[in-house]
């Protein structure tokens, strides 16, 4: 809710203001605050002299807290575990409340008719605009993010959780995430409920421009709450990561080399139209054509969560350029992602007795020095036999560095799935890259179709998800996922 929208209207008429906002002066009053009471609250309501000072009072509080609460969200502070539950209670289960006693969970009973945003009916905003919080609500599974929240700060509050730093730190950095997400969450619920209690303010004053401006900032709010139905997809422990895309061609020689660099330049245009940053951190070029692998950083905010979608093993129907005989040729090309966690993240801790490293001569187009010393190095974890690669720096030590980082992201992700077969609770999983296991279909002959076989979404313009259009795949995956976990 803007504040000028609400200074506009309180200093018209602040009488009404203040009955309008009665429900929110009682949670002010129940505060154990006593700087805030009742009976000055009130006084002052016919002095003009308070007015100022009453409404920044009322237009900083007007999330529905108090002033005490609001010092119960620091956490960072010491606030005791007696108060933190409280909070949880308070926000979590109280909703809140239009002067009339409309909640957002009423607004989606009552079915109000969704029209075209175009529409400059309220109601019909209102109603999407409960929809999707409800929607954002699932996908976020709140009940159990409320469980978990509150067991986070039990822990936090144990005298002894910094003996650990590397425990207390994915502690402390999970109950900040899901502590915005609540905060999020109910901060949308709040606005929703400003802008209806404002809405109706304003008819029953009257006042035709103060309507007008309540209702379209409804509908901004209407449309922002869109992206935040799409932030909520991604809300894996590690989706907003940086993370590294690998590509592998399958059996069938040059066809498939073939494929499998038609998918890494897919990848990389996809990167390159999300703004992302894409770094060659590895490449086996095949003998004639494509490639035989190859591995690419995507650096951006969400790049694992979107990417997360691609791993699994693409199929190519079409009539082989290779072939003198025209004749049609399946290909297969499997895909890997893993995610780049942050400094002091990193489920698994690398140690110099395990590695083998050895030390080759770079292939490629070349330059200077390129094909000429033992510049590429090629790291194997020996427990695991886990190996990354590295020849595209200038130097030996980046391209050491380089493969360290693909090496620790590959071990990360391998205890990563280890865990979830450990944890039932654990939602984030990737599917298992063989063969048999294949996502997606693109045929380019006899007719013209790219299917993803999870969803049964479809397209007939190869071209573009050729050309790195493949956000309706990633989204149509990463919803029907939600749904189904949340079944």
């Amino acid at each position: 809710m803007s504040s000028n929208i609400l200074r506009k209207a309180y200093n018209k008429r602040p009488s009404s203001i203040i009955s309008r906002y009665q429900s929110i002066s009682k949670l002010f009053l129940s505060s154990s605050n006593p700087q805030i009471q009742s009976t000055d609250f009130y006084s002052s309501i016919d002095k003009p002299q308070h007015h100022a000072s009453k409404f920044e009072f009322l237009s900083k509080n007007a999330s529905g807290v108090s002033l005490a609460s609001n010092k119960r969200l620091n956490f960072s502070c010491g606030c005791s575990l007696n108060n933190t539950r409280l909070l949880f209670s308070t926000q979590a289960a109280v909703q809140p409340s239009t002067a009339d006693g409309l909640t957002v969970d009423a607004i989606v009973a009552n079915q109000w008719t969704i029209l075209d945003e175009s529409e400059s009916d309220w109601k019909s905003h209102a109603s999407a605009i409960a929809q999707s919080i409800r929607l954002i609500k699932k996908r976020l599974q709140w009940e159990k993010l409320k469980v978990r929240l509150e067991m986070l700060s039990f822990q936090l509050e144990k005298p002894d959780l910094w003996d650990d730093p590397v425990h207390a730190g994915k502690i402390s950095r999970e109950h900040g995430s899901l502590m915005g997400k609540m905060k999020l969450v109910n901060g949308l619920e709040q606005e929703l409920i400003e802008h209806i209690d404002m809405i109706k303010l304003a008819r029953d004053e009257e006042d035709h421009d103060l309507e007008s401006e309540s209702v379209k900032a409804l509908l901004r709010m209407r449309q922002s709450v869109k992206e935040k139905e799409l932030e909520a997809l991604l809300a894996g422990e590690h989706d907003s990561c940086s993370c590294y895309i690998e590509v592998q061609a399958g059996a069938g020689g040059t066809e498939s080399m073939d494929w499998a660099g038609m998918v890494m330049q897919m990848y990389k245009m996809w990167a390159e139209r999300r703004g992302y940053g894409v770094t060659v951190v590895d490449e086996m070029r095949g003998e004639i054509a494509g490639i035989k692998r190859a591995t690419i950083k995507v650096d951006g905010e969400y790049a694992y969560g979107y990417a997360k979608a691609e791993v699994g093993a693409h199929r190519l129907v079409r009539i082989s350029p290779f072939d003198a005989a025209k004749r049609r040729h399946t290909s297969f090309a499997a895909v890997a992602v893993t995610p780049i966690l942050g400094d002091g993240s990193h489920h698994v801790q690398i140690n110099e007795s395990d590695l083998r490293i050895e030390r080759y001569r770079s292939g490629g187009a070349g330059g200077q020095h390129a094909n000429v010393t033992d510049s590429a190095v090629r790291i194997t974890h020996i427990p695991t036999g886990i190996t990354a690669a590295c020849q595209n720096e200038r130097s030996q030590h980046q391209n050491k560095a380089s493969a360290m980082a693909v090496l620790q992201s590959r071990l990360d992700q391998r205890e990563m799935a280890r865990q979830a077969q450990m944890n039932s609770q654990y939602t984030q999983s990737l599917t298992d890259n063989s063969w048999g296991n294949q996502i997606r279909s693109y045929v380019l002959h006899p007719y013209r179709m790219v299917k993803d076989l999870r969803t049964n979404f479809e397209v007939s313009d190869t071209d573009s998800v050729l050309e790195g259009e493949i956000d309706d795949f990633i989204l149509s995956f990463l919803t029907d996922s939600m749904d189904k976990e949340n079944e």
